[in-house]
């Protein structure tokens, strides 16, 4: 049987905004991710598309934003967490290392790259062998990204830039196989011109 997973990134974060690597730290969402979380909100209820379960990470910033987006029960998994950076946590973007990151992290307390991906692409195969149907699962940017990489092979489009705040990946599932049919970019340009100027 033919089962869907949306697996969307969480909304923009303070450590977002600043330009922080943000894997197992974690930091609130901005007034702009909690419009970026209602929007992807108001997307799932224009297309009736209505969820059997729902799942996300460990982190706030993702639970927070399946909060905005649905208010049904839902289930913590540590499994779709972002990749642990290791000592980088919390430090400016510059310093991380040209992709691809490979097992950089991995020298300094983190991830390899293999085993976040394979952590990744377990957990949303484990999700969906249960009695699912039509899931939603919130996680983050680099494992969204590797979710898609691990699958595509079996996939027709991909997506080169950046995996934006609640970028929406729409995954077929069926005979324990993932094929990604969609790729869900919201327009925000409205939203942060909406949003009061800070002096």
């Amino acid at each position: 049987m033919k089962k869907t997973l949306y697996l969307m990134r969480h909304g923009q974060t303070v450590f977002n905004k600043r330009r922080k690597i943000q894997g197992w730290c974690d930091s609130p969402l901005t007034e702009l991710g909690i419009k970026q979380a209602e929007t992807a909100a108001k997307y799932f209820i224009e297309h009736h598309i209505v969820f059997d379960q729902a799942y996300c990470s460990t982190s706030e910033r993702a639970s927070d934003t399946l909060e905005i987006v649905t208010d049904m029960p839902y289930t913590r998994l540590k499994g779709i967490k972002e990749w642990n950076f290791g000592t980088f946590e919390g430090e400016s973007e510059d310093l991380n290392p040209s992709l691809p990151y490979g097992d950089f992290f991995a020298n300094y307390g983190g991830e390899k790259e293999k085993e976040f991906q394979k952590r990744v692409a377990d957990t949303c195969q484990k999700i969906m062998e249960d009695d699912n149907e039509v899931v939603l699962a919130v996680s983050h940017g680099a494992a969204c990204r590797k979710m898609m990489q691990y699958w595509e092979h079996t996939s027709t489009i991909t997506q080169r830039e950046k995996i934006g705040n609640c970028c929406i990946l729409k995954f077929e599932y069926e005979n324990n196989e993932f094929k990604l049919i969609e790729i869900i970019n919201h327009d925000f340009s409205h939203l942060s011109n909406a949003l009061p100027v800070l002096t």
